[in-house]
């Protein structure tokens, strides 16, 4: 039997599982569970995300301090705005505000310019020469 779905191509098999899930979730009449499940996640993504952002900005922020006042200042406003946007977003439907298809479009265009600010002084502080 082991080898049977150790043989299995991978998709069949995740298939397999998500389905196997599924008929649980369904037999044992567990959607209200899920939802809950569903919501602890959604509030737990982007403190997750952040969580590894504020790691990334630990182990790289001896570099940060070489740079210039204005560049450690674009750098992190990018970065705050990038967040705040995100959380925002995020939470206001958490609340239940009907959110309209132009502010997914608003966030996405915040997220790449805050993306290319921060690129940029990267960038910036990263040329040498010229």
């Amino acid at each position: 039997m082991r080898s049977f779905f150790a043989n299995l191509n991978p998709l069949v098999r995740g298939l397999a599982v998500v389905a196997l899930i599924a008929l649980v979730v369904v037999v044992l009449n567990l959607g209200n569970t899920v939802a809950a499940l569903f919501l602890i996640a959604r509030i737990a993504f982007p403190l997750a995300i952040a969580f590894f952002l504020f790691l990334l900005w630990r182990e790289r922020r001896s570099d940060i301090e070489t740079w210039s006042d204005r560049e450690r200042r674009v750098f992190y406003a990018a970065v705050a705005v990038g967040i705040v946007a995100v959380l925002a977003y995020t939470y206001a439907r958490l609340l239940g505000v009907q959110l309209a298809g132009f502010t997914a479009l608003a966030l996405v265009l915040t997220l790449g310019l805050c993306a290319w600010s921060a690129y940029r002084v990267w960038r910036d502080a990263h040329t040498y020469g010229n």
